[in-house]
């Protein structure tokens, strides 16, 4: 009996945790954008700068998705099918962005690429191409963050998978790609999926790393996001922002729908 209302305790404090730092403030979000109505709703989402803000979100997210994907299924091949120097240490640093403040990456981009002190922003800036203030410095910004993301969720399937398979497949003849295509893909797919909509959602969310590259810049919307621009209309105490970060919660919330639709499969095998 006392083990039941233990593990009774238990769940009610869990969820009494969950609720005051997750569910709360989203039914407060929501409060507020019900309050307003759905004239104001719809004026905040869909005006010219949301929809700007929409595309440039959208054109970054999808940039570092792709980045992480072809160089996190990369990684996750070399460090589960390979033995060399250094092994353990590039497995460390992938975990770096997971520890470092996004503010940090921002300012460590800008020292590297600032267009007129960074190590190469001054050269890039002479061919004609800017990384800081511009959407390079903020696709950069933004694959750091989420740069893990992809690759912890690829590397553990393929080191409980082993090689055997594909050692198999390079003895029948079988070439790097083909064993990529006939043995790694079906292998991973379903925590490749799981990745890449985990990075996605934390692309599309990402504030403080973008917000230092980005030089924010309003208007013609070149480098300001979604959070970006809820940000600004929060400082500026413009209406709107709730909306938009509704829009964003919903975003989240389909999120984690597709992962759970993809989670049991992975973890079925």
């Amino acid at each position: 009996m006392g083990e039941r209302r233990a593990r009774w305790l238990r769940r009610v404090l869990a969820l009494a945790y969950l609720g005051v730092l997750v569910v709360v403030p989203l039914i407060a979000v929501i409060g507020k954008v019900l309050s307003e109505g759905a004239g104001e709703f719809w004026r905040a989402i869909s005006s010219s700068d949301a929809i700007t803000a929409y595309r440039l979100t959208a054109i970054v997210s999808i940039a570092a998705v792709v980045l992480n994907t072809v160089f996190g299924v990369g990684l996750a091949v070399l460090l589960s099918r390979f033995r060399f120097a250094g092994r353990g240490v590039l497995n460390a640093i992938t975990d770096l962005p997971v520890s470092v403040s996004p503010i940090v990456a921002g300012l460590a981009l800008v020292l590297v690429y600032g267009p007129y002190n960074g190590w190469f922003g001054p050269g890039l800036l002479s061919a004609g191409i800017r990384v800081i203030f511009a959407l390079p410095g903020m696709i950069l910004a933004t694959t750091f963050v989420s740069l893990p993301l992809v690759l912890r969720e690829v590397l553990p399937v393929l080191e409980e998978e082993g090689i055997d398979q594909d050692q198999a497949a390079r003895v029948l003849g079988a070439g790097p790609l083909q064993r990529f295509a006939r043995i790694t893909l079906p292998t991973i797919r379903p925590a490749l999926t799981y990745g890449i909509v985990l990075s996605l959602a934390r692309s599309i969310g990402e504030f403080g790393a973008v917000r230092v590259v980005s030089g924010n810049i309003s208007g013609s919307g070149q480098t300001q996001t979604v959070p970006l621009l809820i940000a600004e209309r929060v400082d500026q105490l413009e209406p709107g922002s709730f909306q938009l970060a509704l829009v964003l919660i919903l975003v989240a919330v389909l999120a984690i729908v597709v992962v759970s639709l993809v989670g049991p499969k992975e973890h079925s095998r």
